[in-house]
């Protein structure tokens, strides 16, 4: 039955119309995205198995590591199934992985909820998230930027989605549950059925991305685009690399270093956003200035920039192009995380455009990072390649949580902190993103030793 979803059923007919894979692509992207909404039901889960909230979060650490692993050892596999395919697998895996949480969560179990949302899911979060960046690149090849934005804003903007619709669901199926109070908790049965209802609701959406998927055929071009427009660019080659030789290239890792310092620094804004800005106007008697639900608003405001950091910027790298546009994430970040630090407390206005900012950077990163790729690599085994670069973000989401957390833990207690507390947290993150800054500098094209060897229709079109 899965030969059906094989590539070559997939290819497009004569007259189709490339605007139609975004949608298909963004239907997974908004599906997977909700991973960054588990903070919804976090202390639900903590009241329901009794345990604290390191033991919880441990749940979505564990889908992002396995989100990096599966994009690492998958890649190929993508590249050489299409796309079809493998959203469909990633859709399976993704269902499967809230199929088994629901069970943990009847039996109060929660090994299974690791193995369900953090194995299972995750396998299917990086499946899912790599399989149709080739294919929307071979679609734009005049404009990889805003093809690959369009897809990962999605996942950006999946929290935006899941995060309302969950504290409605919950609401739901359990009376007592106040969407709009933060210490509510829901019941083990409104959990046990929103899981159920997020993986059947999943499933049928990606499934409108697996039946509108289509790669383009065999010699396609955009009309009007010249492929010879393609070697003129710096740092843009017109060679294919596979994934094999990519990974011994300087060039992959020093992007896999651009990544992680961005995505670290990113994720220690992100991970601590609703505490943080109530700890940064705190008064001498303890109290915020920022009310709890302001908070929550906030995180809300913050997903907005992210989403939209991966569409502009990305965007804008196919003008400007792709290192020019990592020297304004790491060095334009440098700027605005010292400011953060230094002062970022003095009005929650200024507050919130600094961390705002920070955040698109963070966004753009991801977007951006595989029409990145395409340049230095080609459109050979992009996909794959885009996988093991992923690993990244499993070292940055670990990383980042560490560094913030160290530092706070050091200073006190959570509630008491204020924005002194952040600042040696805030001032590492300058020191990677400077890190990043130079090996983004440091990046050149990929020696030709490393290309695969051209045929000769190839050969006599380059000349």
């Amino acid at each position: 039955m899965l030969s059906a979803l094989d590539r070559h059923h997939s290819v497009a007919p004569p007259g189709f119309s490339r605007w139609l894979i975004p949608p298909a692509a963004l239907s997974v992207h908004l599906c997977i995205g909700q991973v960054y909404a588990t903070s919804v039901y976090k202390n639900s889960f903590v009241a329901h198995f009794d345990t604290g909230a390191t033991s919880v979060g441990v749940i979505f650490s564990i889908a992002i590591v396995m989100l990096g692993l599966s994009a690492a050892v998958g890649g190929t596999w993508v590249e050489a199934n299409g796309p079809r395919k493998a959203m469909f697998v990633s859709a399976c895996f993704w269902a499967a992985g809230f199929l088994v949480g629901a069970l943990g969560i009847f039996t109060e179990q929660l090994w299974l909820v690791y193995l369900g949302y953090g194995v299972l899911g995750g396998i299917g979060l990086g499946i899912g998230y790599i399989s149709p960046v080739s294919t929307l690149i071979k679609w734009f090849p005049d404009r990889p930027g805003l093809a690959t934005g369009l897809a990962i804003m999605g996942f950006g903007g999946g929290a935006l989605i899941a995060s309302p619709l969950s504290r409605q669901l919950l609401s739901f199926y359990d009376a007592g549950y106040d969407p709009n109070v933060s210490a509510s908790v829901a019941g083990g049965g409104a959990l046990v059925a929103l899981f159920l209802t997020l993986g059947i609701g999943y499933f049928v959406v990606m499934m409108f991305g697996v039946a509108n998927i289509r790669v383009p055929a065999e010699g396609w071009a955009p009309e009007g685009w010249d492929p010879a427009s393609v070697k003129k660019k710096p740092l843009v080659t017109t060679a294919s690399v596979s994934a094999a030789n990519a990974i011994r290239t300087r060039s992959f890792w020093l992007l896999w270093i651009v990544l992680f310092c961005n995505v670290t620094a990113g994720i220690g804004i992100l991970e601590q956003a609703s505490p943080m800005i109530q700890d940064f106007f705190r008064d001498g008697g303890g109290r915020s200035a920022v009310a709890v639900a302001a908070a929550a608003g906030f995180v809300g405001v913050l997903s907005l920039f992210n989403m939209a950091g991966r569409f502009v910027w990305s965007s804008a790298s196919d003008l400007i192009g792709r290192k020019r546009i990592y020297l304004v994430y790491l060095g334009v970040g440098m700027v605005l995380y010292a400011l953060l630090a230094s002062v970022g407390h003095l009005a929650v206005g200024l507050f919130v455009l600094l961390a705002g900012v920070i955040l698109s950077f963070y966004g753009g990163g991801f977007a951006t990072v595989p029409a990145y790729l395409r340049d230095l690599f080609g459109t050979y085994q992009v996909g794959a390649i885009h996988g093991r670069l992923l690993t990244a973000w499993s070292a940055a989401g670990v990383a980042g949580p560490l560094i913030v957390n160290g530092f706070l833990d050091a200073q006190g207690k959570p509630g008491t902190l204020t924005a002194s507390a952040y600042q040696p947290a805030l001032f590492t993150m300058v020191g990677v993103l400077a890190v990043g800054f130079v090996a983004n500098l440091l990046v050149r094209p990929v020696p030709e030793r490393f290309h695969e060897p051209r045929t000769q229709p190839e050969k006599e079109a380059v000349a």
